[in-house]
């Protein structure tokens, strides 16, 4: 029995998602758990995974396009239904399109639909003379009737840009046009290189056309008397030239850019942020972490370190793994670290899941993978959701010290910069040691000053004596 596939609620929250690439064609197969679309949400591609074998009946929703929560994106039937009539299928389904009114461009006929084409993109006539005399609706080029097919989310960025539908080239179906030509037309203005070719305007019938009036005759003005003499020409100053503005080049933000500012923004407003700031010294870590890339298979970075004494403070001091709910304040049973990786497509936090239980080379591992997964949009929902503190390490940039905004809702967020030498009486004579900054940023509803003390000097006896990371 033929059914409607959904937009699920891939993200928390989330009221709509765009449709990034279909990964089946219609009239395929699928078997169960096999991929079958790319969904961008705010900060990931999630792959939506087909529930059971089926095949794809029609695909309703072209790439591109952005869809509400629950709204139709395809049709799956049983593997080897017949489906003989697409169109009553549709209708049965309460998802016909609605019959083409007279003069709309944008109207999808049962039969576009039935022919594979998805519903998301504008009809044409494939004949390419777009004449309106009965052969066709459209040029085949993405220009119906004066108008110019883009994607919704096209659109937005088009006007975000400051540009219009024909100020960029459609390649996507039927000439639509999408993300990835938005992106050149920006590009393109960028160097300085002519934008798509304007749309020639529609030939004007010879039944209506005018023709100008005749000039009227210039006025005769009466000759200046002989014995008037013209004065002298003024001399004018010459303006300077004005300086050449600024060239200004509008970038269209990115769905990942929008959440970034959108949650950062909604954090410092409404979550009441207070900072420890700790000197931690690293000479012990730094000696250990040279010992085991002596034997190491792949090699532990000082921030895989770091992520594994976040893990291990956490259970000296379990009270801080919490987060904050407006019904109850959530208690974590393992402990799960989110790593803040500054990748291609923005910030994003993926969670190490039980990081107090997990060797040292487990969790470099996996913080590999999922920065590798990070860098390429290819992070599940599920891998950015959980956890109770995040650690962001600008220390390899040179920073020596920074404060981070909590990434609700969990409680704190640890900040840590360079390690650099420092002097210090060790063994009774003035000598260096190599230390670093740590400063913790804490949500105060849930986790008070003297908790958050508590573990930041937990921290911090982690890096000074690091052999307990292995424990």
């Amino acid at each position: 029995m033929a059914t409607l596939l959904r937009l699920p609620e891939v993200a928390t929250g989330a009221t709509e998602a765009v449709i990034n690439d279909w990964l089946v064609a219609e009239r395929g197969t699928v078997a169960a758990g096999e991929p079958l679309v790319v969904i961008e949400t705010e900060k990931a591609s999630v792959e939506l995974e087909a529930e059971s074998a089926a095949q794809v009946v029609t695909l309703l929703v072209a790439p591109g396009a952005t869809v509400a929560v629950g709204e139709p994106i395809a049709v799956l039937a049983e593997p080897g239904e017949q489906v003989d009539d697409l169109g009553a299928l549709l209708r049965s389904l309460g998802v016909a399109p609605a019959e083409p009114s007279v003069g709309s461009p944008e109207s999808v006929s049962s039969e576009s639909v039935s022919s594979g084409e998805p519903s998301g993109v504008p009809p044409g006539n494939g004949n390419g003379n777009g004449n309106g005399n009965g052969n066709g609706n459209g040029n085949g080029n993405g220009v119906s009737a004066g108008r110019v097919f883009a994607s919704p989310l096209a659109r937005r960025l088009l006007a975000a840009a400051g540009l219009g539908p024909t100020d960029a080239e459609g390649t996507g179906p039927n000439g639509r046009i999408t993300r990835r030509d938005v992106e050149r037309a920006v590009a393109a203005r960028s160097a300085g290189q002519p934008l798509a070719p304007p749309l020639a305007p529609p030939p004007v019938p010879a039944e209506i056309q005018t023709t100008a009036p005749a000039a009227a005759p210039a006025a005769t003005l009466p000759a200046a008397p002989a014995a008037v003499s013209e004065p002298a020409p003024v001399q004018v100053p010459a303006r300077p030239p004005a300086a050449a503005e600024p060239a200004v080049t509008r970038i269209p933000h990115s769905t990942m850019r929008r959440a970034i500012a959108r949650r950062l923004t909604e954090s410092k407003r409404t979550v009441p942020h207070f900072y420890l700031k700790a000197s931690c010294e690293v000479d012990a870590l730094l000696a250990l972490r040279r010992e085991l890339n002596a034997s190491a298979a792949e090699r532990i970075s000082v921030n895989d370190l770091l992520v594994k004494a976040v893990g291990r403070a956490h259970t000296l001091v379990p009270e801080m793994n919490v987060a904050w709910s407006d019904e109850a304040l959530l208690s974590f049973g393992q402990v799960d670290v989110g790593v803040a990786v500054a990748g291609a497509r923005g910030l994003v936090t993926p969670v190490v899941r039980a990081v107090d239980t997990r060797s040292v080379s487990a969790v470099s591992a996996e913080v590999r993978e999922l920065s590798a997964r990070a860098d390429g949009g290819r992070l599940r929902q599920s891998e950015l959701e959980g956890g109770s503190i995040t650690l962001t390490n600008l220390g390899m940039y040179g920073v020596e010290e920074f404060a981070a905004i909590i990434n609700p809702p969990q409680a704190a967020i640890l900040a840590v910069g360079a390690g650099r030498p420092v002097p210090a009486v060790v063994s009774g004579e003035l000598g260096t040691r190599t230390e670093l900054t740590a400063v913790l940023s804490v949500d105060h509803r849930c986790v008070d000053g003297a908790l958050a003390a508590r573990w930041m000097r937990a921290f911090r006896d982690c890096l000074a004596q690091p052999l307990g990371l292995l424990l």
